[in-house]
């Protein structure tokens, strides 16, 4: 059991360490409104990314397929996302973000929306399902309510472990920056995630037009 809770940890940390358009509005949201943004933020990839290993676990194959059948339906969608939160980034006014107030509704908002952002990915139900293969973690339908309870909570611990040490980390320095800086960035994280929605909006149209 304690096995299966450290290789399923791994996975859910693993699958939140590649630094996409989740990692940079993370790191955005962090600087410009501060750790409890940041980090409710990734927990809204934190809770794809466990449903996302429900599916494997039960091989749950149809939805799946699902998945596949529709990945440039997807690819579009999200970078449709991406692009928007991007040129939302890029047109914020830091100053004015650091004066809200961060309400329950406010953050439900920063949840919402990386949730929405990570569940449009299809690409994070094969990273997820490649993960449980490399660490050898066999686990299904067979394996018992609890072997599948245990498996799962290790996915959330593992991801909800990075998020809180991202935010942590970022921000520790956050104070250093000053308004002219955080303008900056906002800029720069505003085009990365504007250049990646247009990669994936380009991507997913091109399998759209191969296919027909």
């Amino acid at each position: 059991m304690l096995i299966t809770l450290l290789k399923s940890l791994l996975v859910g940390f693993g699958a939140s360490i590649p630094l996409g358009p989740v990692g940079v509005l993370v790191v955005q949201r962090t600087l410009s409104k501060g750790r409890l943004s940041g980090f409710v933020s990734g927990m809204g990839a934190t809770v794809v990314d466990t449903f996302f290993s429900a599916l494997a676990i039960l091989s749950l194959a149809f939805i799946v397929v699902l998945f596949e059948k529709n990945r440039n339906l997807f690819l579009i969608l999200g970078g449709i996302i991406v692009i928007a939160i991007g040129i939302k980034i890029y047109l914020t006014n830091p100053i004015k973000e650091i004066r809200k107030k961060k309400g329950g509704n406010r953050l439900f908002g920063d949840f919402i929306s990386v949730f929405m952002l990570t569940i449009s990915n299809p690409g994070a139900v094969f990273l997820i399902l490649g993960l449980f293969a490399l660490v050898g973690l066999h686990t299904d339908q067979g394996s018992g309510f609890i072997t599948i309870a245990v498996a799962l909570a290790g996915v959330f611990i593992g991801a909800t472990l990075w998020w809180f040490m991202l935010s942590a980390v970022i921000n520790k320095y956050r104070r250093r920056f000053r308004i002219r800086q955080l303008w900056i960035i906002n800029r720069i994280a505003g085009i990365v995630m504007v250049v990646l929605g247009v990669i994936s909006l380009i991507d997913g149209l091109y399998e759209w037009v191969s296919a027909t």
